[in-house]
């Protein structure tokens, strides 16, 4: 089982410019390999250049430039790895019939990772296993001092550095064999994805919405105004940038922090948790336009303005974080997490079974037409989760 693990490094000042340079190198190795790609195809002959022929000129490369000479051979590889997967997923997209989406030329302020394939090719982590401190080297930069918050399980993989904002930070990945279980509990829950709750469950509780980003939203704004005002290229524009910067880091961390510890608490308290499978992407998508036959080039109301607060507050719930996170965690600990069809989890019955619209007459209330059983919609749709993933995994077992 592969796991990751990020720590905050304390890089010195020196250390921190190193850093930056082997950014901006590995950046423009990226950028000059996605010009070359480019040129290629546009000559007449229409040749492909692939990674195999670009990562056969490194070693010239790095002969007559010193600056990408400093660097490992194995990061620059990593690199070059990086746009040909870029390019791949652009000829993937185009077969599918989905939006393009061409590699694009980077500019040093967005490439802020650098990964080693191998530890001990060009880094190695706990270099210094009889120092108290833990430190990672990196060749071309030194050791650099780790915030070591917890121990890494297993034999380390990959080794990557990422600058965010003013910090740097460590990414590891471990192959660990044999994770550790936890001790079975016995008990089975349904959960139903909200925006009023974050989640409900089968049992009748509840996980109140944080709403980070909505909290927020005040002081993005306020900082977004002064981003706008600002001059390109001044001093108060790259102050702005950066209080936009560190407020997206701060929601984002909250995020996640909420996510891991409701993920975390489930796993411990059931086995088996059922979940519906919600496709994210498509309930965030804006309403299309629809033309006034009478009146042509104009466009008649489609709710978007609406439809964008809803998209605003799916996005600030985290579903699709939270899951991933609930996924990864259960694996760990021996649970078992299913999804199931979420088509009329919240129209159904628990009691006599019958389907119908009319059943959910508001957004939190549930009164069947058929047998008059009332209950909180939320928690009628955690339920319903339950069983079909119960009538799923023992038709898995069967």
């Amino acid at each position: 089982m592969i796991r990751a693990y990020k720590f905050l490094i304390r890089p010195t000042v020196g250390q921190e410019q190193q850093l930056s340079a082997m950014l901006r190198d590995h950046c423009g190795l990226y950028n000059a390999a996605l010009q070359e790609r480019r040129d290629a195809y546009r000559h007449a002959s229409r040749t492909t250049v692939r990674y195999g022929q670009q990562s056969a000129q490194l070693k010239e490369i790095r002969a007559l430039d010193a600056d990408q000479g400093r660097w490992s051979f194995s990061s620059q590889q990593a690199t070059l790895r990086r746009l040909d997967k870029a390019f791949a997923g652009f000829f993937r997209r185009i077969k599918a019939g989905e939006k393009p989406g061409y590699p694009r030329f980077r500019s040093h302020k967005r490439f802020d990772t650098v990964e080693w394939p191998a530890d001990g090719d060009g880094c190695r982590w706990d270099s210094t296993p009889h120092d108290p401190v833990t430190r990672v080297r990196l060749q071309g930069v030194g050791h650099v001092r780790v915030h070591r918050h917890r121990p890494v399980a297993g034999k380390v993989k990959t080794v990557s550095v990422k600058r965010e904002g003013r910090r740097w930070y460590v990414i590891l990945t471990a192959d660990q064999a044999r994770p550790e279980l936890l001790e079975p509990t016995g008990s089975v829950v349904g959960i139903d994805m909200g925006i009023a709750n974050f989640l409900a469950d089968s049992n009748g509780g509840f996980m109140p919405n944080p709403r980070h980003g909505q909290k927020a939203a005040a002081k993005l704004e306020k900082a977004q105004q002064a981003l706008s005002r600002g001059k390109r290229g001044s001093k108060r524009r790259r102050k702005a940038v950066e209080t936009v910067a560190r407020l997206h880091r701060k929601v984002r961390r909250q995020r996640l922090d909420h996510a891991h510890k409701t993920a975390l608490g489930l796993i411990r308290e059931h086995d088996f948790i059922a979940h519906e499978d919600l496709k994210i992407r498509n309930m965030s998508k804006a309403p299309a336009p629809k033309p006034d036959p009478d009146q042509p080039g104009n466009y008649l109301p489609n709710g978007a303005s609406a439809k964008a607060g809803l998209n605003r507050s799916i996005s600030d719930a985290g579903w699709g974080v939270f899951l991933t996170i609930l996924t990864a965690k259960a694996e760990c600990a021996g649970r078992e997490v299913m999804a199931v069809d979420p088509r009329n989890t919240s129209r159904t019955c628990p009691s006599c079974g019958h389907v119908a619209a009319e059943n959910r007459p508001a957004q939190d209330t549930f009164h069947c037409v058929n047998c008059s059983h009332t209950a909180h919609a939320d928690t009628v749709g955690a339920v319903n989760v339950l069983r079909a993933g119960l009538a799923r995994r023992n038709a898995r077992k069967g």
